[in-house]
């Protein structure tokens, strides 16, 4: 049975396209097409829809098959029951919902054997009948005559015509849907604590007497709450009328109202009555458990788009660079682990050094980095943010200051997921004869260069950028991760002859496998001179070619077009381009001012439209032009090393590391990040953190409360007034001291380095 209206148009109509372009999307998808590919390559199909509109088309697309699957399934069980009438047929065509569907199959649902059925095989179905006939009539009276053996008396035959009410009530779709639609408008979400958890659920106390509607319960409140009922601490209710009268409210009257029972018989009230209790103890309790699953899973998604979007920003975060990398994990009793890598990635040294308790071998640990830093030029620290890491920042700091000639920049990162990756199959295949503990520091040095190219190495549910990640659906979330780093990784594009297997395995239409045997491939034959010489790969066939190589990239091969983002589908019209300007390719590619001077139309064709032309010229003007923002850090303040070190008023740098729907989380040096709430982000109303900062963003911002107990810390990112600048000075606040540019940070001379200072300037200059 058909839909009212083709899926085509009901998708269109949401995501704002026509319906040709739509359908052109899904025979794409249909046929094997993956996203990026679509959205970057075939543009004149599909009407130029962009990324965000082909997911929410797909993820769409799956629901309304679904959909329709159900329906037909209905359809087919209620026409074998012989029960299909005109406005049944109709209603189920029309129905927009699976919940709405499933209302309207409740009464031709097989269902086990009720009280009703029990009540109808006691012959209890004519008194029901017989009350609904004559409101006039005494029930109880009426009742009297269905007093059998098996009915001992009145009061069980009105039971039972009760229930066979109910169940009516209960199947009836048009009431159900005026109860949910009044649950959603009015319905509070309501928590309690677990009488004698006060003490053990203290977390969760914020909620211990808590209500706030259904309809508009944020996402973070909502995970919270149920978080807190999984563990015990709160029952959560959905809460509806609660200051009606019993038998007044809006629910127990538009039960009776399906009854017509406004009238002064006794048959009337009873009806009355019986509406009211079944509202009570059937509709309320399963529309209650409808809207409880409903309002968890629009929790849900809402907390998995906003994981989402803060895992494309950090994986699309600014890459610093091929250059020498020394990656520090810090540790208090197990060292802090150390690894040097080339500007390729590659591991030139590792080692481990004790400076802090309970060896406190200081000196000797920074002779270790010293050198390390001499032997092979490094140009970057990168160390983890966890444990210890100011402790290794300040020892790095003193290093730096004493170090003769160029410096090489510190910047503190995220290590979230360091550890999961360390012991991963991945990276034992990795570093064989690498120790766990030091493969987390090669990993925290690489993410610094690329973290695009090693975050997709972890599990992206270990790196932490999401809020109450643990408690949502982990099939829905994976998806949607998945899908974020397949856009992310084809909105960059890949080094062909040295991205890693995990790499390569997230390029359009590749996949592990394919990544596999790409990586053999290259190791047995050398790197790839051409894109072309991908067809040479084991099991890489035609159709996973053209979804690839777009997204590769060869640099300094035979083709300088391999080196871009031109898909070699559309090599003739570059080279129409070429002919037109009476160039040499290598030489036109990055000529803007020649370039511009073009018209896009002259070179489109019956294949390639102009969306593609265009491209291909911008591309051109820039080839392999990466879409990540430049390299920058945040320096954190001197002297402000823990949470009992800060001060209302203080004026700090710092990086964003989580944006949630309620603030931002900023990391400013102490061990705990602070947050500034989506009321304090800006001088004008925020509804979207996203607006205003993203994960990896260097902001400036102003300490507001510390709460060092519950490690707490306010942040506000509101320009400084007068009022706060008065309040700075009577509470005497510290202000840090001036710090230098984004890349261009300089530690501090350290006072009283004294001899050891001096012996490793001698260190120096004797290499």
């Amino acid at each position: 049975m058909a839909p009212s209206r083709p899926i085509d148009q009901i998708i269109a109509a949401e995501i704002g396209a026509a319906a040709a372009q739509v359908q052109a999307a899904v025979a794409l998808l249909d046929a094997g097409s993956t996203v990026p590919f679509i959205a970057r390559y075939r543009k004149e199909a599909t009407g130029g829809l962009d990324d965000t509109q082909l997911r929410n088309l797909a993820e769409r697309l799956v629901y309304l098959r679904e959909l329709a699957d159900r329906r037909g399934a209905i359809a087919s069980s209620i026409e074998g029951q012989g029960k299909m009438t005109d406005a049944l047929a109709k209603a189920i065509a029309g129905a927009v919902t699976k919940a709405e569907l499933e209302d309207l199959y409740l009464p031709y649902k097989p269902k086990r054997r009720s009280k009703a059925m029990i009540a109808r095989e006691l012959g209890l179905q004519g008194l029901h009948d017989g009350i609904l006939a004559d409101r006039g009539a005494d029930p109880v009276a009426m009742a009297a005559g269905y007093v059998t053996e098996a009915v001992p008396d009145t009061k069980t035959a009105l039971e039972g015509a009760r229930d066979i009410l109910a169940e009516g009530l209960a199947e009836n779709a048009a009431l159900l849907g005026r109860l949910r639609a009044h649950l959603k408008q009015s319905g509070q979400l309501v928590a309690k604590v677990v009488g004698g958890k006060e003490a053990e659920g203290a977390k969760f106390s914020d909620y211990f007497s808590h209500s706030e509607p259904w309809s508009s319960a944020p996402s973070h409140r909502v995970l919270a709450m149920l978080r807190g009922q999984n563990e015990g601490f709160l029952a959560l209710d959905l809460g509806v009328d609660a200051d009606a009268p019993k038998g007044e409210s809006p629910s127990e009257r538009a039960c009776a109202a399906v009854l017509a029972a406004s009238g002064q018989g006794k048959g009337d009230a009873w009806l009355r009555e019986a509406a009211a209790w079944a509202w009570r103890i059937k509709l309320r309790t399963s529309l209650s458990l409808d809207l409880m699953a409903e309002i968890r899973t629009r929790a849900e998604t809402e907390a998995i788009r906003i994981f989402a979007r803060n895992m494309k920003d950090l994986l699309l975060a600014a890459p610093a660079g091929g250059k020498a990398t020394m990656g520090l994990d810090p540790g208090i009793r197990t060292g802090v682990k150390v690894a040097v890598i080339d500007a390729t990635g590659k591991v030139l040294a590792t080692d481990t050094v004790y400076p802090f308790q309970p060896k406190n071998e200081m000196r000797a640990a920074q002779a270790s980095l010293a050198r390390l830093i001499a032997a092979h030029g490094v140009k970057l620290i990168s160390i983890g943010n966890g444990t210890a890491s100011r402790e290794t920042e300040k020892m790095v700091a003193d290093l730096l200051a004493v170090l003769p000639g160029e410096k090489p920049v510190k910047v503190i990162v995220s290590e979230a997921g360091a550890s999961v990756y360390s012991a991963s199959e991945l990276a034992a295949k990795e570093f064989p004869d690498l120790d766990v503990s030091l493969r987390g520091a090669v990993s925290i040095a690489r993410r610094l260069q690329d973290p695009l190219a090693e975050l997709v190495k972890i599990e992206p549910k270990a790196i932490g950028v999401g809020q109450y990640q643990h408690d949502v659906d982990q099939s829905r979330l994976g998806r949607s991760l998945a899908e974020v780093v397949e856009d992310a990784v084809n909105a960059v594009g890949v080094d062909l002859n040295t991205a890693s297997a995990p790499l390569l395995a997230q390029v359009s239409g590749l996949g592990s496998g394919l990544a596999a045997a790409i990586v053999a491939h290259r190791d047995a034959k050398g790197p790839f001179a051409t894109r072309k010489d991908l067809l040479n790969v084991a099991r890489l066939g035609p159709k996973a070619y053209e979804q690839a190589a777009g997204f590769l990239r060869i640099r300094g091969g035979a083709e300088p077009l391999d080196a871009s983002s031109v898909h070699p589908e559309a090599y003739d019209v570059v080279r129409k381009i070429v002919t037109a300007c009476g160039r040499d390719i290598r030489t036109l590619m990055g000529d803007a001012a020649t370039l511009s001077r073009l018209d896009p139309q002259r070179f489109v064709d019956a294949r390639f439209g102009l969306p593609t032309v265009k491209d291909i010229l911008a591309e051109l003007e820039k080839p392999g032009l990466d879409p990540r923002p430049e390299f920058k850090t945040a320096t954190f303040a001197d002297g402000v090393d823990e949470i009992k070190d800060l001060r209302p008023g203080m004026l700090l740098e710092g990086t964003v590391t989580n944006v949630a729907a309620f603030g931002a989380f900023v990391d400013i040096g102490v061990h705990q990040d602070g947050l500034v709430h989506v009321s304090q982000l800006a001088d004008k109303f925020v509804k979207d953190p996203h607006e205003v900062v993203k994960a990896g963003d260097v902001v400036q911002v102003r300490v507001v409360e510390v709460d060092v107990a519950r490690k707490r810390i306010a942040l506000t990112m509101k320009k400084d007034s007068g009022e706060a600048r008065e309040r700075m000075r009577e509470r005497g606040a510290p202000s840090p001291k001036g710090k230098p540019g984004p890349m261009q940070a300089q530690p501090q001379q350290v006072q009283g380095a004294g001899a050891f200072a001096e012996a490793l300037k001698g260190k120096f200059s004797r290499n």
